[in-house]
């Protein structure tokens, strides 16, 4: 029997209503990436064909010898169904268990880490060598029913270099969600903590900073980062760098474009929790900084994730500031995709382009996955004040 008050339960129109509209929301929102990761593994004459059905079976595809079998698809859907769940109820037993008192978060960016590339290699490695014999054991069972290809992904991440554009991606993120935290939490807290006028309009020039065009930042730092082995011979001599086309550039920007966001958001979430814990920590002998480090940021880890992942994503998918600052070697990956466009495009280049964004939505799948209850949390904790 339903717990549920009286007061609270919805009708049946309203439930079929709204039921209705996030099933539609959904598929609007799943169909771009699942219809992308389709037309990445089939040949360029089936991503371009004018019936959906040979995009989604790969005639053409099939008939050069590339496809998967009943067999194949039967192994490959139970694969990913026992990954997931174990994602979900094995993993974070054992970044819990195995994780050191204070390390959490680091081991859930290992344990992510060592999960995909695990996963990697058991679906694309060990699955395709257990089941060729099978298929060949099997008959018209084990004959290839649809088109599938690896071809795209292997040119893009072998012939093109796309690993290297996805190292300089993981340099960025990695630079600007340490930076915006560190600052972030640091800045958050103390905001959080004063009563003065002064941090009142502190937060309010950092929104003003926040809502300025990210182009008008870009040309703010150009003109400094271009002429910066000059501004910085007198310190470093001969050895002074050129910081234009370099990811510290990048960082730099982002940081500045992201630093507002943060202290906002994080200021949020420390107001969530009661004073009482600093004054109680001060009368047990701590310091305002162990205070902050070893009472109030256990509590907090919920709201710097999120913060963390937000942070990350400006960094991940950031297009007018890398394609701005970076040079070719340094380029990230969203540029990289970009620069597969132009007029000498052929099909097949604009097939591997489609499979190098499938190729970044990947990470992202895994990364809020993995963390999708403690950004529930953080969301939660920062909607609600009390």
């Amino acid at each position: 029997m339903s717990t549920t008050s009286k007061a609270m339960r919805q009708s049946l129109a309203l439930r079929l209503s709204s039921n209705t509209f996030l099933v539609f929301w959904c598929v609007i929102a799943a169909f771009p990436i699942l219809w992308i990761a389709v037309m990445s593994v089939k040949s360029p004459v089936d991503v371009f064909a004018q019936n959906p059905w040979s995009v989604i079976f790969g005639p053409n595809t099939l008939a050069r010898g590339d496809g998967l079998s009943i067999l194949d698809l039967l192994a490959g859907l139970a694969v990913l169904y026992v990954a997931i769940r174990w994602m979900f109820t094995r993993l974070p037993q054992l970044v819990n268990h195995y994780s050191p008192s204070g390390w959490t978060v680091l081991g859930w960016l290992l344990g992510a880490a060592v999960y995909g590339l695990v996963f990697l290699l058991l679906f694309f490695g060990l699955l395709p060598l257990v089941l060729e014999p099978l298929n060949a054991m099997l008959g018209p069972l084990g004959q290839p029913v649809v088109g599938f290809t690896t071809q795209h992904y292997v040119a893009v991440w072998g012939e093109n270099e796309f690993y290297r554009n996805f190292m300089n991606s993981m340099l960025v993120t990695a630079g600007v969600v340490t930076i915006s935290l560190t600052v972030g939490t640091l800045a958050g807290y103390g905001l959080a903590r004063s009563g003065s006028d002064l941090a009142f309009w502190l937060l309010i020039l950092a929104l003003i900073f926040r809502a300025l065009p990210h182009s008008v930042l870009v040309a703010g730092y150009l003109p400094w980062f271009i002429n910066s082995a000059e501004i910085l011979r007198p310190i470093f001599g001969d050895l002074s760098p050129t910081l234009y086309g370099q990811p510290w550039a990048v960082i730099a920007v982002l940081v500045s474009i992201n630093q507002p966001f943060t202290i906002w958001m994080l200021r949020s979430f420390f107001q969530n929790i009661p004073a009482e814990l600093d004054e109680a920590a001060r009368v047990d002998g701590c310091s305002h900084f162990q205070a902050f480090r070893r009472v109030i940021m256990p509590v907090m880890w919920p709201g710097v994730i999120t913060t963390g992942l937000f942070s990350f994503l400006l960094g991940y998918n950031d297009f007018l500031v890398t394609s701005l600052l970076l040079d070719a070697q340094n380029q990230t990956m969203v540029p990289a995709i970009a620069g597969y466009f132009n007029r000498e495009t052929t099909t097949t280049d604009q097939v591997e382009a489609v499979a190098a964004a499938v190729s970044i939505t990947a990470p992202l799948f895994l990364l809020v996955m993995v963390f999708q209850r403690q950004i529930v949390s953080g969301l939660t904790a920062g909607a609600v004040k009390g």
